[in-house]
């Protein structure tokens, strides 16, 4: 029976695999869902809340350090989680950079399991010029569509809504891009990420036929 999804229930997630090029990248045709942003921006908390999973994914001690594409393997591989290197961070030399650059947009542009990209912005600040250009970069190849305004809970009820605009005028997001607002301190937001999540895995029509991995709406 295929129901519509309200939340995905993740119960549970695993390192599957870690690459640099695409001889490194899993096997299987597990739909894939990427996590991009800037170094600092919230990535590893988000992703390990996400997962309940305390430390699957490392946090900003090693800022600028991860040089990798790490692929999540969730619900015994019922679709997977990649975590792209973060971007934008000073200290990196510009062929380091280059040589990151490289490698994700060679995964973005060749994977043909990865259904799309949530792009990670800080709600408290005006989205950078690499923002900017990585949301363009994923509407070309038509990987935009989620962009989460990520540390919620540092911003009023009044700011929140004043930044969404912000951060949707200063990407040039259409109407139908989603802009969600989470907190991994709060834990608020949650359900319209797990609810895009499914509709970016599973299809616009928000099923998948797998019962054990949705809730009824």
């Amino acid at each position: 029976m295929c129901v519509k999804i309200k939340r995905m229930k993740i119960k549970n997630a695993d390192l599957l695999a870690i690459a640099v090029k695409p001889n490194g990248y899993p096997v299987g045709n597990a739909p894939e869902i990427a996590f991009s942003g800037r170094s600092n921006v919230g990535k590893s908390s988000l992703l390990n809340l996400i997962t309940m999973r305390k430390k699957l994914a490392r946090g900003s001690g090693n800022t600028g350090k991860t040089r990798t594409l790490n692929f999540f393997s969730v619900n015994n591989d019922t679709f997977r989680i990649v975590d792209l290197p973060g971007y934008g961070y000073a200290k990196l030399s510009k062929s380091v950079s280059a040589s990151w650059g490289d490698m994700i947009e060679e995964y973005l542009t060749t994977r043909e399991q990865l259904k799309g990209v949530a792009l990670l912005v800080d709600i408290r600040h005006k989205p950078s010029a690499q923002d900017v250009q990585m949301y363009e970069f994923l509407k070309y190849h038509g990987l935009n569509g989620i962009i989460v305004a990520t540390k919620a809970d540092k911003v009023s009820r009044n700011e929140l809504f004043k930044q969404k605009k912000l951060i949707r005028d200063t990407l040039g997001a259409s109407i139908d891009d989603k802009i969600i607002p989470v907190s991994s301190l709060k834990k608020t937001g949650l359900d319209e990420l797990y609810k895009a999540l499914g509709e970016t895995l599973f299809g616009e029509d928000n099923k998948s036929n797998n019962d054990n991995d949705i809730v009824e709406e």
